[in-house]
């Protein structure tokens, strides 16, 4: 349920940056190539990012456990 929860409001926050127009998936980095009749994007830097974020998250929280 906790885990349940925690999705919950990691999916309210990335809806409500979505609305500030926060670069997240626009990030100088990111792989975007558009063709004629295709295109590709690859969100390279934010998939670093967040997890660079993530890790120092659970490192944190790892170690607030013991």
């Amino acid at each position: 349920m906790v885990l349940g929860a925690v999705l919950l409001v990691l999916g309210l926050l990335f809806v409500g940056l979505g609305r500030t127009h926060f670069p997240l998936g626009r990030l100088p980095g990111d792989i975007y190539y558009r063709g004629k009749n295709t295109t590709f994007y690859f969100p390279l830097m934010t998939s670093i990012l967040l997890s660079v974020v993530l890790s120092v998250i659970l490192y944190l929280i790892s170690r607030f456990r013991r």
